[in-house]
């Protein structure tokens, strides 16, 4: 049937959408800006500025530099620079992550690693909490 047939095989790590999805190949290499609507996979390299409205994946071959910003992210190559995931970011075993991070969720393998700062995005942030009120003597 299609490319999720039933033959036991381990399904992709995120929900895939019906949103069509761009390959960049592992013997391709893009320097530039990226915009796409749908899902987007990176096998190749990347340097530059991605934008997916969908879900980006960046296979174990992939090696990217770049400012990106997606719904979900999942790292199984290599990435470089400021990562901005509306939902959730995940870094595999294989993944390397070197920069900065905001997600709603992050999640990291044993075995992934990832060097810089991350801050999680909440759409409903709470207010930051106030001292306690002195009791009434």
């Amino acid at each position: 049937m299609g490319l999720m047939g039933s033959s036991g095989k381990k399904s992709a790590p995120l929900a895939v959408s019906n949103r069509s999805e761009t390959v960049v190949g592992a013997n391709t290499s893009i320097v530039g800006t990226i915009k796409s609507d749908g899902n987007m996979r990176i096998d190749g390299s990347v340097e530059g500025e991605i934008e997916v409205l969908g879900d980006l994946i960046i296979g174990a071959t992939g090696r990217v530099i770049a400012t990106i910003k997606a719904t979900n992210i999942h790292v199984s190559g290599a990435v470089k620079g400021e990562l901005q995931a509306s939902n959730q970011l995940q870094i595999s075993q294989t993944g390397k992550v070197w920069g900065d991070i905001t997600a709603t969720a992050l999640q990291i393998e044993p075995g992934g690693l990832f060097r810089g700062q991350s801050s999680m995005t909440d759409a409903d942030e709470p207010l930051l909490l106030e001292a306690p009120k002195p009791s009434p003597a």
